[in-house]
């Protein structure tokens, strides 16, 4: 029951049962099936005039004066008038509230709901000086869900509307729902190819980054390394590291998410370097705020990280017993400040050429993130600070 109503003057105004009790006139299924050809052929050429065409079909043929939709918002509390035809157009947009409408009851009933003069119980039709001496509501609902709203036909008589005029509002209500639901999972679908078709291009793309940046670290670890051995090692972290950055991109970020968060990348590549994994708290210090990295500055970034990580595991701090490294950084004034500090390793200098992981490391902050790059090397051990634009990271 609808709040404010008194029992006695509600089923004064709903008289739906009447429907079954007034003489019909003789069916026209001619006209209906035009009808129902012309909403199908505007569902494919024009599927936005099939509502407002389903209106004014459902007000011809039901012999109304006025017609429209009521659409009830996601929350379910208010109906929207829309499609409005006849002589009510005037109020297209209005807002009625869904528990104090003769919508609410028909969307109860779920079911044609005969009303006649509503305006007795409901002040906003009397406030609007609207005068409905009688009403027809039918539900509409999108492929037999719960239904979106109600369609409602007014006629300026009382004792106009029967049940086949109720029947034939149905039809065309229940026919238009299928309708749309069609046309809405032919959407859907044309949505998920699009996605699809943009993945496999991104995954494409991935790929051939993935291997012109293989190619140029063989070429480099080649020239690089005095036996096939050095080599093998080398390469291995390196596609290792790799691996871990794609593998994380794949998992946290989507074609068109966010990227993937520092933090993780940083504990991705590094941890696997320390003696346990498992327990690495008191080698590693790991401290910074979350930064979303884009796909290709993920992997960049992983191959920096990794050859110090490396580093450190055979000559620095986390090749040592009780060495540890902290590894902080804050994103300032656009640019992303990133401190990598050793502490009680071994006696470290400043190595007398430079080689592959060195140059690596350098090729990517200064001329690819377009940054900044110090090694201090002293007696606690290796410091390095790197300073690159925020937004190289995040493109």
């Amino acid at each position: 029951m609808l709040q404010n109503i008194p029992k006695d003057l509600f089923s004064k105004i709903f008289i739906t049962d009447e429907l079954e009790t007034r003489p019909i006139e003789r069916a026209d299924f001619l006209k209906e099936k035009i009808a129902i050809q012309d909403l199908a052929a505007r569902m494919v050429t024009d599927p936005d005039a099939v509502l407002p065409r389903f209106v004014e079909l459902a007000m011809q043929m039901t012999g109304g004066e006025s017609a429209g939709l009521s659409i009830h918002d996601e929350a379910g509390k208010v109906f929207r008038w829309i499609h409005m035809c006849g002589e009510l157009a005037a109020f297209e947009g209005a807002t009625t509230p869904r528990n104090y409408s003769p919508c609410g009851v028909t969307l109860d009933a779920l079911r044609p709901t005969l009303a006649r003069h509503p305006q007795w119980a409901y002040s906003w039709v009397s406030d609007a000086n609207i005068e409905l001496p009688e009403v027809l509501l039918v539900p509409l609902s999108i492929g037999g869900s719960e239904p979106i709203g109600t369609l409602w036909v007014a006629s300026k008589t009382e004792g106009h509307f029967t049940s086949e005029h109720a029947r034939i509002a149905t039809e065309l209500a229940t026919f238009v729902g299928i309708a749309m639901h069609v046309k809405r999972g032919e959407e859907r679908i044309q949505h998920a190819l699009e996605a699809q078709e943009t993945l496999t291009r991104e995954m494409n793309h991935r790929v051939k980054n993935l291997f012109a940046l293989t190619e140029s670290m063989l070429r480099q670890s080649l020239r690089s390394s005095a036996t096939k051995e050095q080599m093998a090692e080398a390469l291995s972290g390196r596609l290792r590291a790799l691996a871990s950055a794609h593998s994380l991109v794949l998992r946290d970020s989507s074609v068109l998410g966010d990227g993937l968060d520092l933090p993780a990348l940083v504990k991705a590549i590094v941890i696997p370097h320390v003696r346990d994994a498992t327990s690495y708290d008191g080698q590693i210090s790991i401290d910074g705020p979350s930064l979303q990295c884009g796909e290709r500055a993920a992997s960049s970034l992983a191959l920096v990280l990794n050859e110090l990580a490396t580093n450190s595991a055979k000559y620095g701090a986390l090749g040592a017993d009780g060495g540890s490294i902290s590894i902080r950084w804050q994103d300032e004034d656009d640019k992303l400040q990133l401190h990598w500090t050793e502490s009680k390793g071994p006696l470290v200098s400043e190595p007398t050429h430079t080689g592959f992981g060195n140059r690596l490391i350098e090729t990517t902050v200064v001329r690819q993130f377009r940054g900044a790059l110090e090694y201090r090397w002293l007696p606690g051990g290796l410091e390095v600070s790197i300073e690159v634009p925020t937004a190289a990271l995040t493109a």
